[in-house]
């Protein structure tokens, strides 16, 4: 049946023919191929099957043989590909590839080159001949797969996508381009061409990160821009690293160019902030795509020099946007996401941030990646910074198609970027684009290439600018003259010229144009000195507590565990004495924001049920899978959406999405949870380089809040201490200055700082400082250490009446005992933060010493509440004054608030420590030297 259908398909019935067609990669029914077999040549001596003749066994073979060769050019033929502009033997290649591939050829002599074979369903190569000699099977495979463009996509586990690449690639004719669409591109590279020019000769000496030897990216993202807004595309999203930034501002952005050329020139700034380098901004634009005649906005998100940092934060804000926009399918917001080789096989971000892709909460339903691939990592080259074949393999592991490109033919780079937005458009996946160029200077325009690439440079100072290879082809095909080349890069020249002249008339640079997010009306009529209040009315309380302490509507249908169905009970006998636990004044703290239209995320490892099982958002049906209920989604039929989503194991990247997210809208509250307050070590580089400073050098404010569970338990060094130490140290307030004491003191605190951080000790405490975030007029992130012991503590509960009407958030909690009715007899003045009060408190109790030791808790410790402490202080004229923590003495909040005491009390009163020594570890790991440690702090802060 197989031998009839490969003489005449319709001789077989419909699904015979079906089955051969698709069944094409594989073998034949009773000749089942090793797969050794099907990467090398037929062997001449090849046993034939008994029950088949020789000649129908000759004739299977020689098919197979030619299915074989189309599927390694399909595979493999991108390790053979032209890629490289240069032309050197390029790491990224595999020369061993080219004897295997050509090894399949080798069983058929001349004649059969002439031989025409049927086409299999899995190749799109002849167009609408359905067979085609091997000599033109060849050369069309090796035109598609071989030439300038090298895609990897057999990985993929789909057929549907695997033959929508091969229909792009493979049809004769289908990566031909009209001349209409040359001169398009001819004009946008001329535009990046001489821009990179007009900075080096106008900015000699100064660094810019050029994009020299990739100019073809400008026209490249154009592309994918003007395709994609075809497609119905509005708003794009852009992380990208400092190289080429300034060439995509202007080219791809617009951004006016008299605003760029003033960053070079030194001047004041007209608005807050430090400001940071050119090629670190980010920007916002609307702007009509001249190409759709649809407008378009184009945000690029400003970044740190930390190299992928930027990538997960564009991620966030991508999602914010379709978020907000009701966009759930990705159809009007997408990011694109652009890299250098080094960096994107190098930072681990990188996989985390793809690992983000399809996760339903955080996916932005497909992300073009471009990388400007330099072949070369400041002075390192590929063969010393990865040990993958390609820098791109990272992203293999989401089966995101990989499509490398030759950066000096632009046709090709044009083609493969209209493929990536029609990719995008059609399945939402992620996809990438392998641009690979050189780079024409070093690192920076002062750096010297040739001390580390000798041989690289050489080769670089001889090739031609890609502008100059193009207008020749142009030119050579009558598309254009030497007088129209020169007409375009004449009158981009003029335009840069006018507007350098017009950048001199500048004197202050106003870092408000680039903002990446601006929030249109929201500062507008607000008194930055004014906040609302933060108590909630007892029947809006009462309302969410009772609808999260009550199971499912359908309790009958919904089997909970029975867990559950203890804990839902205790919480509504908690609320009938009027008092809630940590988890209960979160839930009203959130609960009464969506009441008032406040959308709610809540995202990192676990907080759907909580690491310590106290939030228990999302209730599951114990029967049926995905069938779930999240009470805080059900309190009002017009309420905000709440968004509680367990994440992946990441913190680098899960914490720079919350980041992106919480930047697009003011008027929500984002939190991210660690699941202990250690795992922010891997954060770092988002808390210092973005959350830390992120005001100071981009104008740009977050509401963002950290949550981190903290506090030494016993339970060995990790998961005890979320470091508060370097939290406090990276605040920007001066130790040695006290704002005035008038009305606004504390609002002009909160908004001097760069960030406030607490360690709050009361469920009620929690609630007000949760609503503050959103009751500011201005936006400032949070970092709070939040409990694990204290989750359950009989003692940390709170009345009701500290939540409702005419309450508000305590940044010091005094003495409330007896010490406080007889403050003259006082003898010690303790101060703390966080869980060790309840501690110390306790051992004041057991040794009776309510009336000679005040213990006063401070729940901000920054901005510092200078006020409130000297209050404190006077109140207990005869006390010692001491500070307790449990951290060890060179960490928590010792050596951030001792120089603050100084000033608070002029001096005029010593300030000790009572607490663990020094530790180069955040606790010991034994529970006999932990206990020991314990008893010692306990006893050194109630020592009168």
């Amino acid at each position: 049946m197989y031998n009839a259908w490969l003489n005449d398909p319709k001789s077989v019935h419909a699904s015979w023919d079906s089955y051969f067609r698709h069944e094409a990669h594989a073998s034949p029914p009773k000749h089942h191929i090793p797969l050794s077999r099907v990467t090398r040549a037929v062997q001449p001596n090849a046993v034939a099957t008994p029950s088949v003749p020789i000649e129908a066994e000759k004739i299977d073979d020689d098919y197979l043989a030619v299915l074989a060769v189309i599927r390694a050019y399909q595979i493999r033929g991108h390790h053979i590909a032209k890629l490289d502009p240069l032309g050197i033997v390029s790491p990224e290649r595999d020369e061993r590839m080219l004897p295997e591939l050509i090894k399949v050829h080798h069983s058929f002599d001349d004649e059969s080159m002439e031989r025409k074979f049927k086409l299999p369903a899995t190749t799109f190569i002849g167009g609408k001949e359905i067979s085609l000699t091997l000599g033109e099977i060849l050369k069309r495979l090796e035109f598609v797969y071989c030439n300038h463009i090298g895609v990897e996509y057999m990985f993929i586990n789909s057929l549907e996508q695997c033959n929508w690449i091969r229909q792009r690639l493979e049809p004769p004719g289908v990566q031909t381009m009209d001349a209409t669409k040359k001169r398009l591109i001819l004009a946008r590279l001329t535009r990046a061409h001489g821009f990179e020019e007009f900075l080096a000769k106008k900015y000699s000496s100064e660094k810019r990160f050029g994009l020299e030897g990739c100019e073809i990216l400008i026209p490249a993202m154009k592309e994918i821009i003007d395709k994609s807004s075809e497609m119905g595309v509005e708003t794009f999203v852009m992380g990208m690293p400092h190289r080429g930034r300034l060439n995509v501002l202007a080219n791809v952005c617009r951004k006016p160019l008299e605003q760029i050329f003033t960053q070079f020139a030194s001047l004041e700034a007209a608005d807050e902030g430090s400001g940071d380098v050119k090629y670190h901004l980010g920007t916002y634009i609307e702007r009509l795509n001249r190409v759709t005649n649809k407008n378009v906005k184009l945000a690029v998100v400003a970044n740190p020099s930390h190299l992928e940092t930027v990538s997960p934060i564009a991620q966030g804000k991508t999602r914010a946007e379709q978020f907000y926009r009701g966009d759930v399918e990705g159809k009007k917001v997408m990011s694109i996401l652009l890299h250098g080789d080094a960096a994107f096989c190098g930072q681990g971000v990188v996989f985390e941030t793809f690992h983000l892709s399809e996760l339903p909460e955080y996916t932005t339903h497909g992300t073009i990646h471009i990388v400007v691939n330099n072949q070369i990592g400041f002075t390192t080259d590929p063969r010393y910074s990865r040990s993958s074949t390609y820098c791109t393999d990272v992203g293999r592991v989401v089966n995101a198609p990989i499509f490398h490109v030759n950066s000096d033919d632009p046709e090709a780079v044009i083609n493969v970027s209209r493929i990536a937005a029609e990719w995008r458009n059609t399945f939402h996946k992620d996809v990438i684009i392998d641009i690979v160029s050189y780079r024409r200077n070093g690192h920076n325009e002062a750096d010297e290439p040739m001390f580390t690439q000798p041989l690289m440079y050489k080769k670089i100072r001889a090739t031609k600018p890609v502008l100059f290879k193009f207008s020749e082809k142009l030119i050579s095909e009558g598309i254009a003259t030497k007088e129209e080349v020169q007409a375009v890069r004449d009158k981009y020249e003029k335009i840069c010229e006018n507007s350098y002249n017009n950048a001199q008339k500048i004197t202050r640079i106003k870092y408000g144009d680039w903002l990446d997010s601006p929030w249109s009306g929201f500062f507008e009529g607000r008194d930055p000195m004014k906040m609302l209040p933060t108590g909630v009315k007892e029947e809006i309380l009462v309302h969410i507590g009772e609808k999260f302490s009550t199971p499912p509507p359908s309790s009958a249908e919904f089997v909970l565990h029975k867990g559950i169905e203890r804990i839902l009970k205790q919480r509504m006998q908690m609320l009938e004495k009027r008092t809630v636990d940590w988890a209960m004044g979160e839930a009203m703290a959130f609960g009464s924001l969506l009441k008032d239209g406040i959308h709610v995320r809540l995202s990192g490892q676990d907080v759907e049920r909580g690491t310590f099982s106290h939030r228990h958002h999302v209730l599951h049906h114990q029967d049926v899978d995905k069938v779930t209920y999240k009470p805080l989604s059900n309190l009002y039929p017009d309420q905000a959406p709440y968004s509680v989503c367990n994440s992946s194991l990441s913190e680098y990247g899960v914490l720079g999405f919350e980041l992106g997210f919480s930047i697009t809208n003011p008027n929500a509250l984002v939190c991210w949870e660690g699941q202990f307050g250690d795992f922010n070590n891997t954060a770092q580089p988002i808390i210092d380089q973005c959350i830390a400073s992120g005001q100071s050098k981009w104008v740009r404010q977050a509401g963002i809040v950290l949550l981190q569970p903290h506090g030494l338990e016993g339970m060995g060094p990790e998961h005890s201490s979320a470091r508060l130490e370097r939290f406090l140290q990276m605040s920007s307030d001066d130790p040695e200055y006290i704002h005035p004491e008038n009305a606004d003191f504390v609002m002009r605190q909160l908004y001097d700082i760069n960030w406030i951080v607490a360690n709050c000790t009361t469920p009620a405490n929690y609630f007000h400082i949760l609503r503050r975030q959103i009751a500011l007029p201005f936006r400032k992130p949070l970092v709070l250490m939040t409990p694990k012991s204290l989750l359950r503590h009989p003692e940390a509960k709170s009345s009701l009446d500290e939540m409702t009407e005419n309450s508000k958030f305590l940044r010091v909690i005094p003495e409330r005992g007896p010490a406080s009715k007889s403050p003259n007899s006082v003898k010690k003045l303790l101060f703390c933060t966080g869980k060790v009060y309840y501690d110390i408190s306790q051992a004041i109790k057991k040794k009776q010493l309510e009336s000679s030791i005040a213990l006063t808790r401070v729940e901000q410790i920054t901005p510092f509440p200078y006020d409130l402490v000297k209050a404190e202080c006077a109140k207990y004229p005869k006390a010692k004054i001491s500070w307790c923590q449990e951290e060890h003495k060179n960490q928590g909040a010792w050596s951030y608030v001792q120089p603050r005491f100084v000033t608070a009390l002029n001096k005029s009163r010593d300030v000790t420590y009572a607490g663990r020594a020094t530790s180069p570890s955040p606790a010991t790991g034994s529970k006999i030297q932990f206990t020991k440690e314990f008893n010692q702090l306990v006893e050194d802060a109630t020592r009168i």
